[in-house]
C-alpha cells in the first residue's frame, strides 16, 4: 500500500496510549504477518496488551504499569 506523495502520512503520539495513524494502513509484523485497516484513523497498540494486536483495544487503560500504585490514602 504505497503512500501518496502529495500528502505525508500523519502519526499522532500519545502519552500513555496508542499511536494514531491516518489510514488506510498496512502493518508488517516481525514474523512477516500483515495486518491491514482501511479506516480513516487507526489506533496502533504500543503496550502489546491488546487482544486485537496490532490494533489497540484500550487494554492499556485497565492495567497498571509496573511500579504504579492505585491505593488511596485514608
Amino acid at each position: 500500500m504505497p503512500n501518496k506523495p502529495e500528502r505525508p502520512c500523519r502519526i499522532t503520539l500519545g502519552d500513555d496510549g496508542p499511536l494514531l495513524v491516518e489510514g488506510p494502513i498496512e502493518i508488517t509484523g516481525p514474523d512477516g504477518s500483515v495486518a491491514v485497516s482501511d479506516r480513516f484513523v487507526v489506533a496502533v497498540c504500543m503496550c502489546r496488551r491488546s487482544r486485537m494486536y496490532p490494533w489497540c483495544d484500550t487494554s492499556h487503560r485497565r492495567r497498571a504499569r509496573p511500579g504504579e500504585r492505585h491505593d488511596t490514602a485514608d
